[in-house]
């Protein structure tokens, strides 16, 4: 599995955290809790090759 490490705003406490993305699916939507304030993040990951082309983090209520 390809993985990739990437940091993101939390569209909550506004904290920078470090997530985990893997890079071997080209679109996906998933939700990952912030590691400060423990709110629900959604991630949407957009890859291809194996790299990571863009990252999007936002909030439930968005």
């Amino acid at each position: 599995m390809l993985t990739d490490s990437v940091t993101v705003q939390c569209p909550y406490c506004w904290e920078t955290i470090e997530v985990v993305v893997d890079c071997s699916v080209e679109e996906q939507e998933y939700t990952e809790d912030c590691s400060v304030c423990c709110r629900p993040i959604i991630l949407t990951v957009i890859t291809a090759d194996g790299e990571l082309q863009s990252i999007d983090a936002r909030s439930e209520d968005e």
